[in-house]
C-alpha cells in the first residue's frame, strides 16, 4: 500500500527574528507577519508547518488558534510539552480548536530540555522523561476517543474525565495525529507504541531506512495496539544562487550554532 506524502513547512513563532540566522520580518512574531506565512503555505499547496514550543517564546497553541482562524485550510502542527501541560487540560484545549477548525488540528509531542524551572516543572532522569510523555500521549489519546475515562500512572491520574467538544471523526481520522520525535531507546519506545508519525531528521537516507526497520520491529515486540506507526523527514533547506554558495553557507551557519551552543572553541 502506498501512503500519500504530506508536505509541512515550519513558522518560526519568535519574539527575535530570523531562523538559522537568516534575516527575517521586522515583526516576526506579529499577527500580520504569522498569517503571511500560513496564507502563502495555503496558496502554494502545502498542508500546514510546524509551529515550535519552548519557554521564552510566544504561546505555541495561541498562535495555532489564531492562524486557523485567519485561514481556510492551514493545518497548524503544534509542538506541545508534557511538563507544561496537564494531559486532560490540553485534550480538551485541542479538541476544542479541532472543532473549530473543522479537523485541522495536528500535534507535535516534544520530551527534550527547556527552561523548566520558569513555569514550575521539574523531571527526574531521561527514563521518567520518557515514561511521563509516554503515560500523557496514552491518556490524551483515550480522552479523546472515550467518555468517562479513568486513567491511574506514576505521572497522571483522572476519574470519569470527558472531554467536551468530543472530535467529529473525520474518514479514518478519528482525533488528531501525534508527531513524536528522539534518536534514544527510551525514544523510540515511546514512538513504537504511542505515536501515529515518529519524526527523523536531515539523516543519510541508509540510516534512516535502518531506524524505520528497527522501530517497525519494536513495535511488533511492544505489541503495539494502535494503526501501524508512520514517518517523517525534518529537513533544513537553505537556497543559494548556487550549489557552492549553499554549502559553504550552510557549513557556516553550522559552526556558528555550534560555537553559540559551546560545543566547538
Amino acid at each position: 500500500m502506498t501512503i500519500p506524502s504530506e508536505f509541512l513547512w515550519y513558522i518560526p513563532n519568535q519574539v527575535e527574528g530570523g531562523h538559522r540566522g537568516d534575516v527575517s520580518d521586522p515583526d516576526p512574531s506579529g499577527l500580520q507577519t504569522l498569517t503571511t506565512h500560513a496564507r502563502a503555505l495555503e496558496e502554494h499547496g502545502w498542508n500546514g508547518a510546524l509551529i515550535g514550543t519552548g519557554w521564552g517564546r510566544p504561546d505555541t497553541f495561541t498562535v495555532a488558534a489564531a492562524l486557523t482562524a485567519r485561514t481556510a485550510t492551514f493545518e497548524p502542527l503544534i509542538a506541545i510539552r508534557p511538563g507544561f501541560w496537564r494531559p486532560a487540560n490540553f485534550a480538551s484545549a485541542a479538541a476544542t480548536l479541532d472543532e473549530l477548525s473543522g479537523g485541522r488540528v495536528r500535534v507535535n509531542i516534544v520530551s527534550g530540555q527547556d527552561n523548566l524551572a520558569a513555569y514550575g516543572d521539574s523531571e527526574g532522569d531521561q527514563a521518567h522523561r520518557y515514561d511521563r510523555t509516554k503515560s500523557f500521549m496514552r491518556l490524551v489519546r483515550r480522552l479523546w476517543t472515550e467518555t468517562d475515562v479513568t486513567f491511574e500512572s506514576e505521572h497522571f491520574h483522572v476519574a470519569n474525565s470527558t472531554v467536551v467538544p468530543r472530535i467529529t471523526p473525520r474518514g479514518e481520522r478519528r482525533h488528531p495525529r501525534l508527531y513524536f520525535g528522539g534518536a534514544s531507546a527510551a525514544a523510540e519506545r515511546v514512538a513504537a507504541t504511542e505515536a501515529d508519525v515518529q519524526l527523523f531528521w536531515g539523516e543519510p537516507l541508509a540510516d534512516v531506512a535502518e531506524r524505520i526497520e528497527r522501530l517497525k520491529r519494536l513495535s511488533r515486540d511492544l505489541d503495539r495496539d494502535l494503526p501501524p506507526l508512520e514517518f517523517g523527514l525534518r529537513i533544513t533547506t537553505l537556497v543559494r544562487d548556487t550549489t557552492e554558495q549553499a554549502w559553504a553557507d550552510a557549513e557556516a551557519k553550522v559552526d556558528e550554532m555550534a560555537a553559540r551552543q559551546g560545543k566547538i572553541d
